[in-house]
């Protein structure tokens, strides 16, 4: 027998799955997993770090479940480090670093805030010199530091982010102590005793010669430069709290008067050489003076004397000389 011609299979309920089909749950499911692979992957590229010669890194926990305490410390010229899934690093300089003040409101490492401090006797002076120091790499040294002062910001930036951020560090924590020092140096020395010119402002041109010459004045600077050395060790380690930075060494490269100053000196100066010309021609003609005096009584002793210098001042083009009365010489 043959089955009627509209006859088809039934379709038991344990038969195969239909391919065809679509369930929404295994999509958003499949979805899900993409993504968590996504993020595993971005996060464990981003997870990898490496240093420069000159740099030192500070890592920082910064997964959902972590504290944000410091992770490790990554030294100079490593390979790639593996330093945990969404961890921060903060940078910091591992070479020597510098920084410079200046009495020109345009330059050094703070535009705008020159340098000017008084003498002893009131002369407004600028400085000029460079602070050298380097950053110690001790890890425990390094995770106080980052814990101190990387997690706030001086200016616009933390100072981890590039130079700017380390610079801005420095403006506002270093620089107020390098002035300090240099204020209570300088004020313990008379201008002139740093600037030699100062003493013709001050002395209104009457000035020993010895107080022009600059050997006293470089000595006074180099005590000065040895009092900021000792002295900046000291507060500098006092301000940040810890003994952060090492071979600290500040160098003075001059003491500046200011230019409404250095014009008062160079009138100073025009004036002395003027006054020094007019004292020259007077000691010159107090000296002829003299030695008229000492001709004249010389004449008056030997009266034969007189006639004979006469003579030999008669110029070699006189052909008659008839200096009066019944006396005259006539040449060949």
């Amino acid at each position: 027998m043959f089955p009627p011609a509209d006859w088809r299979p039934k379709r038991s309920g344990r038969g195969p799955l239909n391919l065809n089909s679509r369930s929404p749950g295994l999509i958003v499911l499949a979805g899900c997993l993409v993504v968590v692979v996504l993020v595993l992957l971005v996060g464990g590229c981003a997870s990898l770090e490496r240093t420069n010669a000159g740099e030192y890194a500070v890592v920082r926990n910064g997964g959902p479940l972590d504290d944000r305490g410091v992770r490790q410390i990554i030294q100079p010229g490593s390979g790639l480090t593996w330093t945990g899934l969404w961890s921060a690093t903060h940078k910091y300089p591992a070479q020597q670093r510098f920084y410079t003040i200046t009495s020109n409101a345009e330059g050094g490492d703070l535009p705008g805030a020159n340098v000017e401090t008084p003498t002893s006797d009131g002369v407004q002076v600028g400085i000029e010199g460079t602070l050298y120091f380097n950053v110690k790499g001790n890890q425990a040294l390094l995770r106080e530091f980052d814990n101190r002062f990387g997690t706030r910001r001086f200016g616009q930036y933390y100072p981890y982010e590039g130079d700017e951020g380390f610079q801005d560090f420095l403006n506002a924590v270093v620089r107020p102590v390098i002035d300090n020092n240099l204020r209570k140096q300088i004020a313990s020395f008379e201008c002139s005793e740093l600037v030699s010119s100062c003493a013709l402002v001050q002395n209104q041109g009457r000035v020993d010669a010895d107080a022009l010459q600059g050997s006293q004045n470089n000595q006074n600077l180099e005590r000065i430069q040895q009092a900021i050395n000792a002295g900046l060790v000291r507060d500098i380690r006092s301000t940040l709290g810890g003994d952060f930075l090492e071979n600290l060494r500040f160098n003075l490269v001059r003491v500046q008067l200011p230019d409404r100053v250095d014009q008062a000196v160079a009138e100073a100066q025009a004036a002395f050489a003027e006054v020094t010309k007019s004292q020259a021609r007077v000691a010159s003609a107090e000296a002829d003076a003299s030695a008229n005096r000492q001709r004249q009584r010389g004449y008056q002793d030997c009266p034969a004397c007189a006639q004979i210098d006469t003579l030999k001042a008669i110029p070699g083009n006189v052909q008659t000389f008839a200096p009066g009365g019944d006396f005259a010489i006539t040449g060949k």
